[in-house]
């Protein structure tokens, strides 16, 4: 019959699985590595854009066009028509949330001409048969057996943010890294392409990769970025491939618009937006980007020289003042003021201990202009001298004794007064 084990072997038993090694480290020479060629998905002219088994991004701000150019891609891998080395139409998992597939998405993919029976819109049911959206790298598993069942070449995430976990903070680089480091070794594994649709934070720049928002590992972990811009003054539309981390960088930015393309449905014509490329442009992104940085200037600055002109309409005023008031009240940087004083030849001159400003028009009363602080001043040192002048003679008078008085303050033949008192 055999014993109960002591609580001694229990503690022996545990210590021997702590001190089992659960990891090994593998070595393998570089000469057992068999080197291939790099597979692109996507030729363009002759370059590498889009290589196979990648993790990319495309990143633009709101309405630029991102999502119309995954549809193009999607239409093109779906119908074999994509220059590079798919060989005939694959499958697309398109991972689309903020987007209605009835009015848009499937819309979209018709007037772009895709095989609808190739695209594949991705949930998640779970065992309670609610159907929710994917989460990663929770659903990397489920993923990565649809890809090889439908010999998928690319997985579009609408946007790429609506797809990770939301238990990850996705302003944390190592967090980030949890979910897109095993979603970029599924695309290595699979050979499928997966790209995200990503946004701009709202600062302002021109590299368009720093300007993607969220963690920096966004842009870290992904193997090509392609950047769109709009101008709206010219109604220019580029794009600018911003990482190409397995080719050609550098390579030529390209045009496309996005015109009106209408579908006919059962219940009536669906209108939607349809890109198309127009080949090379001698704009890049980040040309578009400084435009409107120098425009915003612009714009900031005329409405700095607006409020110059109705601030000193009435004539001088201090310096100080108008700087907090366009701060606080208008939220005009000392910056943009500085260039609309410039701009306007604006006069200014030292009153006092205090610098003050005037219209051209109102240069010559800053001669005369006495600012409140300096007036304050004034008026202080006029009241203390006064103050100090009746405050002498009331002195004077206690310590005077009856008699001849001489100057004020002194008795003649009187000795000094002790304490201010009378002798």
């Amino acid at each position: 019959m055999s014993r109960a084990p002591s609580p001694e072997d229990a503690r022996r038993a545990v210590q021997a699985a702590a001190e089992r090694p659960t990891r090994k480290l593998v070595l393998t020479a570089a000469s057992q590595i068999e080197i291939e060629p790099v597979v692109w998905v996507w030729e363009d002219d002759g370059q590498g854009r889009i290589p196979a088994g990648s993790l990319g991004l495309f990143a633009g701000r709101e309405g630029t066009g991102k999502s119309s150019f995954l549809i193009w891609l999607t239409a093109r891998i779906t119908t074999g028509t994509l220059p590079g080395s798919l060989t005939g139409p694959r499958a697309v998992i398109y991972v689309a949330v903020e987007d209605s597939w009835k009015y848009t998405i499937a819309p979209r993919l018709v007037a772009a001409g895709a095989d609808l029976d190739r695209v594949y819109r991705a949930e998640v049911q779970t065992v309670e048969d609610a159907t929710v959206n994917l989460s990663l790298p929770a659903d990397n598993g489920l993923l990565e057996d649809a890809i090889r069942k439908h010999g998928v070449a690319l997985v579009a995430l609408d946007p790429l943010m609506s797809a990770i976990s939301d238990t990850l903070d996705t302003h944390v680089n190592r967090q980030v890294r949890q979910a897109l480091d095993p979603l970029a070794r599924l695309a290595d594994k699979t050979g499928a392409v997966i790209a995200g649709i990503a946004h701009f934070n709202k600062s302002a720049g021109t590299d368009a990769s720093s300007l993607i928002t969220a963690s920096g590992a966004f842009k870290d972990v992904a193997r090509f970025i392609f950047a769109f811009a709009a101008d709206e003054q010219d109604g220019t539309q580029v794009i600018t491939q911003t990482k190409n981390s397995l080719g050609v960088s550098n390579l030529p930015s390209l045009a496309y618009r996005i015109i009106e393309a209408v579908v006919p449905t059962s219940k009536g014509d669906a209108r939607v937006g349809r890109l198309t490329l127009d080949g090379q442009s001698d704009r890049s992104v980040s040309d578009i980007l400084r435009d409107q940085m120098a425009g915003d200037d612009r714009d900031e600055k005329s409405r700095a020289e607006d409020y110059l002109k109705k601030a000193l309409g009435g004539g001088p005023r201090p310096t100080r003042d108008v700087e907090d008031e366009a701060r606080k009240a208008y939220q005009i940087s000392k910056r943009t003021l500085d260039r609309a004083r410039r701009a306007l030849n604006i006069a200014s001159a030292k009153r006092g201990d205090v610098w003050c400003i005037a219209l051209r028009e109102h240069e010559g009363n800053l001669a005369e202009y006495e600012p409140p602080a300096e007036r304050s001043k004034a008026a202080k040192a006029a009241k203390a001298a006064k103050d100090g002048t009746v405050g002498n003679i009331a002195k004077a008078a206690n310590s005077a004794s009856p008699g001849r008085v001489g100057t004020v303050g002194t008795v003649e033949g009187a000795a000094p007064a002790s304490d201010g008192s009378s002798s």
